[in-house]
């Protein structure tokens, strides 16, 4: 495979980055806060599908679609935690 270094990979590496660094928060922290967590998993899981519209992987799209919905789903349920929680 020889596949160039472009805008889209740099973009690949940087969504990677930030699910990496994600993991790593969670795995330091005590108690981390969701809106990091998920926010940066997010964001990592769309900073890879950019990349991998271009340079299609299937399975590792399917895979990002995935950790797209459960990121967003941790912050729905974050959102309502605190909404829950400031009309107490």
């Amino acid at each position: 495979m020889n596949t160039p270094l472009d805008i889209y990979s740099i973009i690949g590496f940087v969504g990677t980055a930030c699910i990496i660094a994600a993991y790593a928060y969670l795995t330091v922290k005590d108690k981390p806060n969701p809106f990091i967590l998920h926010g940066t998993n997010l964001t990592g899981a769309a900073l890879l599908t950019i990349s991998l519209l271009v340079h299609t992987n299937w399975p590792s799209l399917v895979l990002e679609g995935f950790w797209a919905a459960i990121a967003l789903f941790g912050l729905v349920k974050a959102l309502r935690m605190r909404s829950k929680a400031a009309s107490e």
